[in-house]
Formats: C-alpha cells, structure tokens, sequence
C-alpha cells in the first residue's frame, strides 16, 4: 500500500517538519495581494482616459502598502519567535509580485510603452532587467539566510527589493504630485527608466544596508519621546496626502545613498575609538 504524503516520513525529527505561523505569513499574504491588486490596477490604466493618474494612484497606494506589510511580517516573526524557511520562502514569492513584477510593469505603463512604439522589444527589455536583477536579489538572500545561523544577519548584501520599489513608487506619486500642481512632469517622468535600471544593478552589487533587526519594538520609551511619536504618526496620518509624496522619495533615496557613505562612517567612529583608547592609555 502507498503511504499517505501527508504523514510524516519515519526517519523525520519534529525539528524537520514544516513550520507554518498563522500571523507572519497572513501578514506575507497581504504583501502578495496588495501586489496582485497594484499589477490589476496598472494593467487596467488606460492614457487616453481621464482617469489615468488616478488609477495609476491607486496602484502605487497598493506597492506602498504592501512594503508596510513586508516590514511588519518580519518584526512580526522575530517578536513572537516564528522565522521559519517556509516564512522566508513564501516572503520572497510575494516580494516577486510586489516589488519585483508591479514596478517593472508601473514603469513600462507609464514611461517604456509610450518610448518605444515602434520597437516595444526594447521596452520589453527595460522592463525585464528589473525584474531578473530583482529575482536574482530575492534568490542570494534566501541562500545566504539558509547559510547564516542569525537568518541573514543584520545587514543586506545590496540595495533591498522592497526598498527599490518604495523607491520607484514613491517617485513615480511625486511626480503625479507635481502633476497636480499644475507643474509638467511628462519630459520629467523618463527619469525613471533609468532610476529602474541603476536600482537593478544596486539589488545584486555588495554595498550593504542596515536591515534595523536590532531594533527593539517592544522597548520602553520615554513620555516625551512617546508624545513626539504619537504627534508624528497622527500628523502624517492628517496631512499624508501632501507629505508623503515628498516626504517617501527623499527617505528612500537617502537610504540608498547611505549604503555608499557607511563604509567612511564606520571608519571615522573606528579611529575615534582608537583615538581615545589611546588619550586613555
């Protein structure tokens, strides 16, 4: 008789069997919904029809927040103990769709498809580069994390995928902004090809980034720093409409340019260390 497949082999430890946690990875699947109803949304954007910005809009609304949900299923995971092989698997299908899939095709949509008319192979091409470098990101990540007792440790080897797709989305809603504002932005928006193709090639180079693992969400703060954050978060929750567009690009970008001056920081806090180990000698 054949063995049921849903019974666990003889020789299988319970360390082997396959761990699957509820919140982590629902938090996982929003990132993958989120993703799916942005790619609906940019596919059904037509740029003859008056609502174009606005569906457009709506895409990049469902690209950011599947980033939030992509932060949050991690710290999630760590909080509550759950990192699993099966977790960091399923994250990187999702990240595929969301930050590999929707800004290739929000990019061909809105600048590459108009380009390249006559020759759309190229816009094609464009477009595919940015999803091949991110695929290639997702799969070193997910071998360097099985390699690594800590699950990839506290940095990440080139530019984060999710970070590249805050990153073009985030351009892509201010220059909708600037739209708005009466300000043109059509010669303006062929910046981002070329924004798409220089993040391809930061998501597989080894400049390294923070991944923030060390941060400690469930430390005590202070009350004035409680307040200041609470002030914070209700502000841009009123005024988000205006600050964010402005507010999003300018925090993605400085973290990427933060990856090219860690190494000279790092540096100068070694020699001020050694400095004053030798005042103290």
């Amino acid at each position: 008789m054949a063995s049921d497949p849903n019974l666990p082999m003889p020789d299988e430890t319970p360390e082997q069997r396959l761990r699957i946690y509820l919140l982590p990875n629902l938090l996982t699947a929003g990132n993958l919904f989120c993703g799916f109803l942005a790619l609906t949304r940019i596919v059904e954007a037509d740029a003859n029809a008056p609502d174009f910005n606005l569906t457009i809009r709506h895409a990049l609304f469902f690209i950011i927040l599947a980033f939030l949900f992509d932060l949050l299923d991690g710290r999630v995971a760590r909080m509550g103990g759950h990192e699993s092989p099966f977790g960091r698997e399923f994250d990187s299908l999702a990240d595929i769709i969301s930050f590999g899939a929707a800004p290739a095709f929000l990019v061909h949509r809105i600048v590459l498809r108009d380009a390249f008319i006559k020759y759309p192979e190229f816009g094609w091409f464009l477009a595919s580069v940015y999803l091949t470098c991110g695929a290639f990101r997702l799969a070193r990540f997910n071998c360097l994390a099985a390699q690594s007792e800590s699950g990839g440790g506290n940095e990440f080897l080139g530019f984060p995928i999710p970070a590249a797709a805050g990153m073009v989305a985030s351009i892509t809603a201010f220059l909708l902004w600037l739209d708005e504002k009466g300000l043109t932005t059509h010669w303006w928006r062929h910046v981002l090809p070329v924004i798409m193709l220089f993040l391809s090639v930061m998501m597989v180079s080894e400049v390294k980034y923070p991944s923030f693992k060390k941060l400690d969400w469930r430390a005590k703060r202070t009350f004035p720093k409680m307040v200041i954050i609470i002030l914070a978060v209700g502000f841009f929750a009123i005024a988000w409409r205006q600050v964010l567009p402005v507010v999003l690009p300018i925090v993605f970008t400085a973290y990427l340019v933060y990856g090219f001056i860690r190494p000279r920081l790092s540096r100068q806090t070694r020699h001020e260390i050694e400095d004053e180990d030798d005042d103290e000698a």
